[in-house]
């Protein structure tokens, strides 16, 4: 691969061939009638937007999910006319009149929404396609049973008079990546109820969905018309408690690397950045990583994040600062320039995203979503 100052310096490295590999091993967890939807809100999770959707698709995505609208027009003012693209997080003057006239589908959870995209389609004079979002017990986005039946009856009008076509019904799991927990079934009983409601009423979804990652994993009663895979597209399980990528035959897709920037001895009892929380037990050799938390290196892994770096692992010595964050070297003599592997897929002896979010006592959707623009993306296996 060849390298520019900017990638020697740090780098995060998407595997592409990994990413459809992953798509491909999701497809085959669900039956043949059951779409799936790649979501890439968050720049795909930190993996860059435009290029991982284009290899989900290729690799058998029929969807792609955002979060915001402007995400979603952003994938297709680059380009990506074809297929349809769901979005769901809106807010009152979002640009709505954009999304029908971009094609999107677009999510609505309660009266203003709707009353917001029905002005929109008349101002466009173009119908807008929409998907009714049950709250089946998250607490979060998404209309309440109570509310539902005003919200059917509403949308059903504006059916209508030809302002919006009624794509979908869906909803999003509070507990799927704990096995057991009672919520799964309460929530599969509350959309199956919201569903069955809205049809009677006479709305014909295109697709019924709830399944988000680790439902696609491990729930396949809750697979329904179509599944949203967002973190196991990228390889990272959702809760090691439900099991490990390798385990569903997923690879991570990003490996964050540096070049090491100096490398010097230092005599025993030398404190090591701000606050002095480590102080080098003995004469020792350091090593200066070009990475802190403004590249999205966790603060709260300070002494405890693993780094490989000359074929070993190391930790963190003393707190990540903003730009850097320094390892003991134990001795050991390295050239500036040595690589440290921060994480990886974990087969050459480097840590996991998931071993730094235990180090940073959080998950590992935020490690790898929270790698900053600073660091450039470079795709390989394309």
């Amino acid at each position: 691969m060849n390298q520019t100052p900017l990638t020697r310096r740090a780098r995060a490295e998407i595997d592409l061939g990994a990413l459809r590999a992953n798509v491909r091993a999701l497809r085959a967890r669900v039956a043949p009638h059951v779409q799936m939807m790649a979501v890439v809100k968050a720049d795909a999770y930190g993996h860059g937007a435009v290029r991982c959707a284009e290899a989900a698709l290729d690799a058998g995505a029929t969807w792609l999910g955002t979060a915001t609208p402007h995400e979603a027009l952003a994938l297709r003012a680059a380009g990506l006319t074809g297929p349809r693209i769901m979005c769901w997080l809106w807010t009152p003057g979002d640009p709505w009149a954009e999304g029908i006239e971009a094609g999107l589908d677009m999510s609505v959870s309660g009266l203003w929404a709707l009353a917001e995209v029905t002005a929109a389609a008349r101002e466009t004079g173009q119908r807008a396609r929409i998907q009714l979002k049950a709250d089946t017990g998250l607490g979060r986005n998404g209309c309440q049973p109570a509310d539902w039946p005003e919200l059917v009856t509403e949308a059903l009008k504006a059916e209508a008079e030809g302002l919006v076509k009624v794509t979908g019904l869906w909803s999003h799991f509070a507990c799927a990546d704990e096995p057991g927990h009672p919520s799964i079934v309460a929530q599969l009983d509350a959309f199956r109820s919201m569903i069955a409601h809205a049809e009677q009423a006479g709305v014909r979804p295109e697709v019924r969905h709830i399944a988000n990652s680790p439902a696609t994993l491990t729930l396949p009663e809750a697979h329904f018309d179509l599944v949203r895979t967002g973190i196991a597209m990228y390889g990272v399980s959702p809760d090691p408690a439900i099991g490990t990528s390798a385990g569903f035959g997923l690879r991570p897709v990003m490996s964050l690397k540096a070049s090491v920037a100096l490398v010097k001895q230092v005599p025993g009892g030398h404190g090591v950045s701000y606050g002095h929380h480590y102080v080098t037990p003995g004469p020792t050799t350091l090593g200066l990583v070009p990475l802190g938390y403004a590249d999205g290196i966790p603060r709260h892994a300070s002494e405890r994040g693993p780094v490989l770096v000359g074929d070993r692992v190391r930790t963190v010595a003393g707190r990540v600062a903003m730009d850097q964050f320094v390892v003991d070297l134990t001795g050991d003599t390295l050239e500036p320039g040595a690589e440290a592997v921060l994480f990886g897929p974990g087969d050459q002896g480097e840590p996991t995203a998931q071993d730094w979010a235990d180090a940073a006592g959080t998950i590992a959707y935020e490690i790898v979503t929270r790698i900053g623009t600073r660091v450039p993306r470079v795709y390989v296996g394309e």
